[in-house]
């Protein structure tokens, strides 16, 4: 049931990523960077935060409504803004905080060394929830007065207290402006705990991005601006300890869990609250997956060029004093714990050329698994098989499109762990040595790698900027790059059937000028 649910909600996701692909290309799919958007609506939450705690707001028990009444209508085109903003904003990172959780669960992203950021994201939601409820609190309108009252209920359904905390809210006069002095600090002090967890959550991923591109943040800060006049956030009506709240307007992202209070009351929200944390977080040890076989370094083919290290995902490759007594002043040491075997360390290591004349080519670094003398062997048994006017070579990973589906007597497939295991190199050799016509390179969608960094440093191998670069005697009009997700074959295929056609043409006229204009493909941009 549980496979079930993961691919409904795999095909779910990559069916609306396909669309967002299509609205705005894959660059800027906002479905690609979710976790950095979470970063960005909590700077959003945070600046509008301190404008609103320095701008007129009153810590007095009988001061701070008409202060929030304040900001928001007298002083609305500032104030109100920003208050809309902080509660839009806050709302969007519990959006996109469930969106990512969901997408790395149905995507299988959180095993071997995943394990840890999916651990510590588990009480960043409890940190989430519990600075956007401490916010509420201080707004002290009708919807502040029954999550007070509720909430100490439910802290006092625990049992460790020697008086029920929430009969300081049964009387008027029952509270001070000590109580919303120590409700700012919670406020304040929560989200500095939150922002170190979130730091703490990124430790075991390199290069992790935590802004978006420039356009996603400016279309999400926009969103968030027109949200904010159309639907400014007011308060419900001032808070009366006299009184029995019986109706208020929830917010759904934060104040889900209250309907179940209301209804079975604290002891069954605490079971559903915790149940629901200890299954999250015993996801990666309970959820079986098979178990990731580590690269392994051959010490006399590494010089200690820190190129593995550099271009790991996970910071799984460091760098130690020579002990072999070589020339070279470091060499590469794998942390097995860390490695997720994705082989991007294989593509980048210097040594990993397919023109090498040893029979069994040995790189610096390798797979055991799969050794890029057997992926050379692959691809020259696969060019041997080929026939027909025009041959092609489609490389490719093993989390995108069914490779095996692609295969005719014009079109061979080799499928690496991840794209960013195929060095450039392979391509020259495909090119000139196994006179192969054209090479179609695909993977995941762009922005979107499994293993993270494939997709990225691919292409910055293909143009140039990253080595090991591809030579510059490759035609470029010789290759095709088409990024697509699993559920994309049919649209691989016809870009596949398109690239042969433009390979028959070029066959046609003659050889092309080398214009040395850079690597593009079918990425919806």
């Amino acid at each position: 049931m549980l496979n079930a649910f993961k691919r409904t909600l795999l095909v779910a996701y990559l069916w609306v990523e396909s669309l967002f692909d299509y609205i705005f290309g894959q660059k800027y799919n906002p479905f690609y960077y979710l976790g950095a958007l979470t970063w960005f609506f909590f700077w959003v939450v945070s600046v509008s935060g301190i404008y609103l705690f320095l701008g007129g707001f009153d810590t007095g028990v009988t001061e701070v409504y008409d202060s929030v009444q304040w900001l928001t209508h007298d002083n609305w085109y500032l104030g109100g803004i920003m208050r809309s903003l902080h509660r839009y904003g806050s709302d969007a990172m519990v959006l996109t905080t469930v969106a990512h959780l969901l997408r790395e669960f149905c995507m299988d992203r959180y095993h071997g060394v995943r394990w840890f950021a999916w651990f510590t994201g588990v009480p960043l939601i409890w940190l989430l929830i519990t600075s956007g409820i401490t916010g509420y609190w201080l707004v002290w309108d009708e919807l502040a007065q029954y999550l007070a009252i509720a909430s100490f209920e439910w802290l006092d359904a625990i049992g460790i207290f020697s008086e029920p905390i929430a009969n300081n809210f049964l009387r008027d006069g029952s509270l001070t402006d000590r109580f919303f002095t120590l409700l700012i600090f919670m406020h304040i002090f929560v989200p500095l705990f939150l922002l170190f967890t979130m730091w703490v959550h990124l430790m075991r991923m390199a290069h992790a991005e935590t802004n978006p591109p420039r356009q996603v943040a400016l279309g999400a800060f926009g969103f968030l601006i027109v949200l904010s006049l159309v639907f400014p956030a007011v308060s419900h009506g001032p808070a009366d300890l006299g009184k029995v709240v019986m109706n208020v307007g929830l917010d759904w992202f934060y104040l889900a869990g209250y309907p179940i209070y209301d209804m079975w009351g604290g002891e069954v929200l605490w079971i559903v609250a915790v149940g629901t944390s200890f299954a999250l977080a015993m996801v990666p040890f309970i959820v079986p997956k098979e178990k990731y076989i580590p690269a392994v370094v051959d010490l006399p083919n590494c010089n200690g060029c820190t190129r593995c290290f550099v271009d790991c995902p996970f910071g799984a490759v460091t760098m130690q004093p020579r002990t072999d007594g070589s020339r070279y002043e470091e060499e590469a040491i794998v942390k097995e714990n860390f490695c997720t075997g994705c082989g991007i360390c294989v593509g980048s290591c210097p040594a990993s050329s397919p023109f090498r004349r040893s029979e069994d080519l040995v790189t610096g670094i390798d797979l055991p698994h799969l050794r890029l003398s057997d992926l050379r062997t692959r691809m020259t048994e696969e060019a041997g098989r080929l026939s027909g006017e025009t041959k092609v070579l489609v490389f490719g990973c093993e989390h995108g499109v069914d490779l095996k589906a692609l295969e005719s007597p014009e079109v061979g497939t080799v499928t690496f762990t991840c794209i960013g295991q195929m060095p450039p190199s392979f391509i020259d050799y495909a090119v000139n040595r196994l006179d192969i016509d054209g090479i179609m390179l695909t993977g995941c969608r762009s922005g979107d790698c499994y293993h993270r960094l494939g997709v990225i440093w691919t292409e910055e191998r293909l143009t140039g900027y990253r080595d090991p670069y591809l030579r510059p005697r490759i035609e470029r009009d010789q290759m095709r790059v088409c990024w697509a997700a699993s559920i994309e074959n049919p649209r691989l295929s016809r870009e596949i059937d398109a690239f042969k056609a433009e390979l028959q043409g070029m066959k046609a006229s003659g050889p092309a000028v080398d214009d040395e204009t850079a690597v593009t493909g079918a990425t919806g941009e």
